[in-house]
């Protein structure tokens, strides 16, 4: 007489699927978009939205930790130069800057995505060069990409350019006694509250071009100008 082998059904609980999941391979969750981010970097590796040519963006490059600070006389007498050879070029166009100790943000405007990527990478060439130049040295100078953010409000554009122009209030190290960062372009922003551009009084020519969107020009102003002590 045939044996009767009775069937037990076997437990299948979280730790046993655990187990069975950790054994040799890895169980992903989601589906996988772009590259993985790298680890000194802070800057996602996936696909930048596309742009429109009436949005400016806010950009910021962040130098190699091992670097010297650019808040010092030569390294940013070179950004200057770099500024002016790269702020106007196919489509791409620099309008604000600020220079804090490793790390460096713009406001900007571009026909479309392609002529801001390929702007920031011929400016940022340019940077590189000028920097080497000036510290003797030969290697990478930007830790990875930049990060972007497109400004599509005036409330926006106004706080990115309050953001940018008085960086320095975010950097209790880098505190001036001057009302407007030296190393940063609002000497030459018509935009302060308490004073007009022809107060400013700025020694040379801007290292960068006006700007030609409507938010740059018109629309933030209807959010009160900026104050250099606010």
């Amino acid at each position: 007489m045939a044996r009767r082998v009775k069937k037990t059904r076997k437990k299948t609980t979280r730790d046993h699927l655990d187990s069975q999941l950790t054994f040799g391979f890895k169980r992903r969750e989601g589906h996988r978009v772009g590259r993985p981010k790298k680890a000194d970097s802070g800057v996602s590796h996936v696909k930048r939205e596309a742009l429109a040519a009436r949005f400016p963006v806010h950009v910021v490059m962040t130098l190699d930790k091992r670097l010297p600070s650019l808040r010092t006389k030569k390294p940013f007498k070179a950004l200057r130069g770099a500024f002016r050879a790269g702020c106007d070029r196919n489509g791409f166009r620099l309008n604000h800057f600020s220079v804090q100790g490793n790390h460096l943000h713009f406001i900007v405007e571009a026909t479309n995505r392609t002529a801001l990527s390929r702007g920031l990478q011929g400016l940022s060439v340019r940077i590189a060069r000028a920097l080497n130049k000036v510290w003797r040295r030969t290697g990478k100078v930007f830790a990875d990409r930049y990060f972007d953010r497109i400004l599509r409000t005036p409330k926006e554009v106004r706080n990115a350019l309050q953001y940018v122009l008085k960086n320095t209030d975010h950097h209790k190290s880098h505190s001036t006694p001057d009302p407007i960062d030296i190393f940063c372009s609002g000497m030459f922003f018509d935009g302060w509250r308490e004073f007009r551009l022809e107060e400013l009084g700025a020694s040379e020519p801007p290292p960068l071009v006006p700007a030609r969107t409507w938010l740059q020009r018109v629309g933030w102003r209807r959010h009160g100008l900026l104050s250099v002590r606010a």
